[in-house]
């Protein structure tokens, strides 16, 4: 059993109570002996909610493309010659069957000259060989000849004829050679500049002979394009190519403003790009296509739409590779859905996967919002956000 404290000691002990005491009191007060207020938690942000929309859309895809003319003819001369005239202004539309070129004819003529001069003179031979051998027929009826002479007579007869048929062929070459020394347009199009000036060797007769000019038409032209195989199984595969429509711009047009229709479609899809070629052809009476301009071709079935949601671009956020909106949940919280994206359709992003039509997300102020965190809400339409640039830049709002 301790022995009792002193009165003493209990003060001593008091006092040290008492000045503890007055330490925890100054470390929790402002001097003033009174404590300091707690802050308290930061406001919910303001933001931009709407909701999901559905709406009818046609299923189409955009993909690049390039001009091409139906007709394309590098224009070559088939013989040997110097060129003598060029008659057209480069650029120009040529018809078909007008002259281009002319090569040096004399040469060509002399040809033809001679081979037709002893192209007459085996045929009046081949006549005088007929009448000795009508004589000797006649003569042989009577036995006033022998028999070797009336086979000597059928035989210079036939070799003759086989003369007078090659010196025809000769002399038909000699024309054509000289009908050759006209070079004209093949088709109907637009020529090119002239690749040899006057007065040089064409040598058509050495493979390959020199290009002398192109031409290529232009009026309707093709659009050759890539599709991918899901685009393939989606608009092409079990349809009649010619059956399918496209609509085409070139790079400085606004929408797709040109309509086209499928020709070919290739029969294979290229394992190694995933890729089907196909080609449209387009009207181009007004001359805007040129062989070989970037065009943009989109592909779509306008007869059969389907309904999907949509919202605006900016609702979407950027979570490494995916992409995800926020989702107004119960208690104003905003809950993180990521999402799978589809194209854009009049300003709005089609949402293929991860949302329902109707429900309420973020459209404005994503970024200040942290996934689970309440906001403060503010009701707007959705198409009030869905402002876009043709290339679905999102716009001001």
């Amino acid at each position: 059993m301790s022995a009792p404290q002193s009165p003493r000691s209990v003060r001593a002990l008091a006092a040290l109570a008492l000045g503890a005491a007055a330490l925890i009191l100054a470390a929790c007060g402002d001097g003033t002996g009174e404590a300091k207020a707690q802050p308290g938690a930061p406001p919910a942000p303001m933001v931009s909610v709407a909701a999901a929309i559905e709406r009818p859309v046609i299923e189409t895809e955009e993909l690049p493309g390039r001009v091409e003319a139906v007709e394309a003819v590098e224009v070559r001369a088939r013989i040997n010659g110097y060129l003598q005239a060029i008659h057209f202004k480069p650029g120009a539309t040529v018809r078909k069957g007008e002259l281009l070129f002319t090569l040096d004819p004399r040469p060509f003529e002399a040809q033809v000259a001679a081979a037709e001069a002893q192209l007459a003179a085996t045929r009046a031979q081949l006549e005088l060989a007929r009448t000795e051998l009508k004589r000797n027929e006649e003569m042989w009826a009577d036995r006033a000849t022998s028999k070797r002479e009336l086979d000597d007579a059928a035989t210079r007869v036939r070799t003759l004829e086989s003369q007078l048929r090659a010196q025809e062929a000769a002399a038909t070459t000699a024309r054509l050679n000289l009908g050759y020394t006209r070079i004209t347009a093949p088709i109907v199009g637009r020529v090119g500049k002239a690749e040899v000036t006057v007065g040089n060797l064409v040598q058509g007769e050495m493979p390959p002979s020199p290009v002398l000019t192109t031409i290529v038409s232009t009026d309707p032209v093709y659009v050759a394009f890539q599709a991918s195989e899901s685009a393939y199984l989606r608009f092409i595969a079990g349809a009649r190519a010619d059956s399918l429509a496209v609509a085409v711009a070139l790079a400085d047009e606004e929408g797709f403003p040109h309509a086209g229709r499928i020709e070919f479609v290739d029969n294979q899809i290229d394992p190694a790009s995933g890729t089907i070629r196909l080609r449209a052809t387009v009207d181009n009476r007004s001359g805007r296509f040129t062989p070989g301009l970037f065009a943009r071709v989109k592909l779509g079935d306008s007869a059969r739409p389907r309904k999907a949601v949509l919202v605006a671009d900016r609702a979407i956020g950027t979570d490494q590779n995916r992409r995800y909106v926020l989702v107004l949940g119960e208690g104003n919280q905003a809950q993180y859905r990521e999402v799978r994206i589809g194209r854009l359709v009049d300003g709005l992003r089609v949402i293929e996967s991860g949302l329902k039509a109707g429900e309420v997300i973020v459209v404005n102020g994503l970024q200040r919002v942290r996934p689970g965190a309440p906001v403060t809400p503010e009701t707007v339409p959705m198409e009030g956000q869905a402002s876009q640039g043709r290339n679905g830049t999102p716009g001001k709002g």
